[in-house]
């Protein structure tokens, strides 16, 4: 009877896992497609000669906001559903406005529902805490972000072969979809009340972790804005091209990434994804505006964007854990990546009005992709103190309790490790915390510290993630004479 509990326990979870990813790729599909930038909503636009430029703007903020500002109000996991379930409806309400010609109650709309929009991407973080295991949402969000572009690319297409309405009511058709499921989200709070485990230990540097984070992103996906602002729009000629290809790239990074196997360092090919970027824009101000430069362009740069995106996603998943309510973690997350979009936008708009030379806009980003470069190195090193078994940060995690306890013994061997010492290294490398070790071997916290300084020495290194590498390293080398 013990051993079964579990496994009804692992079956549930993996049933509101599925069911969480569904829900929230169908309400991204329609947010995607239509509020946030989508093509529906731009072809709309276009249909009735207007210009756009402000909702957009208005609906980016008020996305921003919603994000920023859920953790406030959406508490619980029955408040997440609530908060779904009104949503959804209220979307397909304000939908229907679009089907009328231009009035203020578009953009009253617009903003309204994009507030409540950014509220239900962070609210979804109650969902992907206690529906997933901690080192194993990296392969739900990459889930939902493939599954929410795909049905994103087929409204875009009805809106640009059929027409704007077609693309309209298929996706709010996904919201209904949406809604329909949602009904059946589990709203216990059991699984996300439990105290984090990491939130008393080091507040300050949980809060440094986020706000560098945040900084990161904000400048990376400065670039993202001036894509939507600068390099899509060259291309508009090319709209068959474009209707279907443009998210491709983003698409296959995903999936790429999901399932790449643990021991591969993940880390490398986020300078990768930098280089990337750096390429789209140089190959946007050197090549042509035909078919053959869009592709080149286009991939590289939503390719880039796939990795990226699935990076602070997979670590803000992570983070969960180290606050009691994960709406607040996911929403600030979030809000820096629609803010980082939301100023390259502004920069972007201000490039093209002002008929600035393409190289210039080109020069900007080269810069940004300068100051992630150099904002990379110690983002990782904060990263992996905190969260050791991430797949972007550490390929240990991946190696199975066999093979970590024989290279830990083995660059034990090497690093003139004592008992007690590679006893503490064991449990350091598993992503316990200097507490949690203290009361395993039933020694202080200051003495676990000090074996741990006395590791740290004989290795010559300073910091977990370093002593993961070297142990990695000792893997095929011969045992010391």
């Amino acid at each position: 009877m013990a051993d079964r509990y579990p496994q009804k326990i692992l079956h549930i979870n993996l049933d509101e896992r599925k069911l969480s990813v569904l829900i929230h790729s169908l309400f991204s599909s329609w947010l995607l497609a239509f509020l946030f930038e989508g093509q529906i909503f731009y072809s709309l636009t276009d249909s009735y000669k207007i210009d756009p430029a402000g909702m957009v703007f208005s609906a980016v903020a008020a996305v921003f906001a919603g994000l920023l500002l859920c953790g406030l109000f959406i508490k619980t996991k029955k408040a997440a559903k609530r908060l779904f379930l009104y949503s959804y409806l209220f979307f397909i309400a304000v939908s229907v406005i679009f089907f009328f010609p231009p009035s203020a109650f578009w953009t009253v709309g617009i903003i309204a529902s994009s507030f409540l929009a950014g509220g239900c991407v962070a609210a979804w973080a109650f969902y992907l805490k206690s529906g997933t295991p901690k080192n194993e949402r990296i392969k739900t969000i990459a889930d939902m972000l493939i599954l929410s572009n795909v049905l994103m690319i087929l409204c875009n297409m009805a809106a640009i072969h059929l027409s704007p309405q077609t693309g309209l009511a298929l996706a709010m058709f996904m919201l209904l979809g949406a809604f329909v499921f949602a009904l059946k989200l589990p709203s216990d709070d059991n699984a996300v009340s439990s105290a984090p485990s990491a939130q008393s230990e080091n507040p300050v540097g949980i809060a440094r972790l986020l706000i560098f984070l945040c900084l990161f992103i904000i400048i990376i996906t400065i670039n993202s804005g001036l894509m939507y602002q600068v390099v899509i729009p060259a291309f508009a000629h090319l709209e068959g091209l474009t209707s279907w290809y443009w998210a491709v790239p983003y698409i296959v990074a995903l999936f790429v990434m999901r399932n790449l196997p643990r021991r591969i360092n993940r880390s490398y090919i986020l300078y990768v994804a930098i280089a990337m970027i750096g390429l789209s824009f140089i190959g946007f101000m050197s090549l042509g505006r035909g078919a053959a430069s869009y592709l080149i362009v286009n991939t590289l740069m939503l390719g880039a964007c796939g990795v990226y995106d699935l990076f602070w996603w997979s670590i803000l998943g992570e983070m969960l854990e180290l606050h009691k309510n994960p709406a607040k973690i996911l929403g600030i997350g979030l809000s820096a990546n629609v803010l980082g979009v939301l100023l390259g936008g502004l920069i972007g708009k201000a490039i093209t009005s002002a008929s600035t030379r393409i190289s210039d806009s080109t020069l900007l980003a080269l810069v940004v992709v300068c100051v992630t470069l150099v904002l990379l190195p110690p983002l990782h090193k904060h990263l992996s103190s905190l969260l050791k078994g991430h797949a972007y940060l550490s390929e240990f995690s991946g190696l199975s309790a066999q093979e970590q306890t024989g290279q830990i013994e083995r660059a034990a061997r090497f690093g003139n490790l004592s008992e007690r010492e590679r006893q503490v290294a064991s449990l350091l490398l598993q992503g316990k915390t200097y507490r949690t070790i203290a009361g395993e071997l039933t020694i202080s916290e200051n003495t676990v510290k000090y074996y741990v300084k006395n590791i740290y020495s004989k290795f010559g290194i300073q910091s977990r993630a370093e002593l993961i590498n070297i142990i990695l390293k000792k893997e095929d080398a011969p045992p010391p004479v």
